[in-house]
């Protein structure tokens, strides 16, 4: 990989009897977007922790900008930004205070976190709340402030943990597109999140770690495509016929068909030249079974599934808050 900002080497930490990374590798470009994925508990936060400087692994190499993190922490500190999943600011001080305290923090003059101030509230549409104390902001606008507050001295790299958990779908865009002007000018951009959306919206490539290592890297499309492209789901009346419904899943389309019982649901992958002779080939043989179902349908994987297909879990292993369906227009 060309121009290497962020790298990292075996890296290995436990947390308690937990083993939080065990062979973490690493390797984000310069000027680009790293995703890192994984389920609750798969060692992403600990990860970006490690590389911004706030803890030091056991074992193996990490170097940020350059600069070796556990070595260079100040040097590494003076060119990152970061936000965490919950918001670190003050919230009996007014937003702009806040930014200005940030800014002062970060090196520059009173007059120059002043301005930076104002820009940031208006990049993040907090200008009308400046003046209020954080304590009474909503979580959305203490998020927006918060990640506003990351960015008060153009960062060489920033990472975002989480950047748009609990935000509208308004906010969370402007935060994308926050992101991109970024990018744009050059900052390279690691971000941990659960959305495969958010991935697809904004990651070069994307990371999916499992129990602490890097277990697949690809874009988003190559990630799907790992676990057989389309699937076709069917969602049973009766939990009674998805045995029934799994053999006829199988029959026609000549793969394994994954059952989850919870949602009376069958998933088989199929190919995109072969769905709609498959999903109809099911139709007819369902029918003549007499088997009834709710609903049937060609989607395209989700975070779920790629979670399944790399890990062999789902349900409540994958990721919270992963969109479970993308159902197409190809449906009956």
């Amino acid at each position: 990989m060309d121009d290497p900002v962020i790298t990292a080497t075996a890296l290995r930490k436990r947390n308690g009897a937990t083993r939080a990374l065990d062979g973490f590798d690493l390797a984000v470009p310069r000027g680009a977007v790293l995703a890192l994925l994984g389920p609750n508990g798969a060692g992403k936060t600990t990860a970006v922790e490690i590389l911004a400087t706030l803890r030091r692994a056991d074992s193996g190499r990490a170097c940020v900008a350059g600069f070796d993190v556990a070595r260079e922490p100040d040097r590494v500190r003076e060119r990152i930004g970061l936000a965490g999943q919950y918001a670190a600011v003050d919230e009996l001080l007014t937003g702009r205070a806040n930014l200005v305290m940030f800014g002062r923090l970060n090196g520059l003059g009173a007059a120059a976190a002043r301005r930076r101030a104002d820009e940031l509230l208006e990049r993040f549409a907090l200008t009308e709340a400046a003046g209020r104390r954080v304590d009474g902001y909503s979580g959305g606008m203490r998020r927006r402030l918060d990640l506003a507050a990351s960015l008060t001295r153009d960062p060489q790299v920033l990472f975002l943990d989480e950047p748009t958990t609990g935000l509208d779908p308004r906010s969370r865009n402007g935060v994308w597109e926050s992101v991109r002007d970024l990018v744009g000018a050059g900052t390279t951009v690691l971000l941990t999140t659960q959305y495969l959306e958010e991935a697809d919206r904004l990651a070069d490539r994307i990371a999916v770690l499992d129990s602490g290592a890097v277990i697949a890297e690809g874009t988003a499309d190559e990630l799907k495509s790992r676990i057989g492209g389309d699937q076709i789901d069917v969602v049973a009346a009766g939990a009674g016929d998805l045995g029934a419904i799994a053999a006829v899943a199988a029959r026609i389309s000549g793969a394994s068909p994954q059952v989850r019982t919870d949602e009376r649901r069958v998933s088989v992958a199929v190919s995109v030249s072969a769905r709609i002779g498959v999903l109809g080939g099911i139709l007819r043989e369902l029918d003549a079974a007499g088997l009834e179902v709710e609903d049937i349908g060609v989607r395209r994987p989700t975070l779920d599934d790629v979670f399944l297909g790399l890990t062999g879990r789902a349900g409540a292993d994958a990721p919270a808050g992963a969109e479970r369906h993308e159902t197409e227009e190809v449906s009956a």
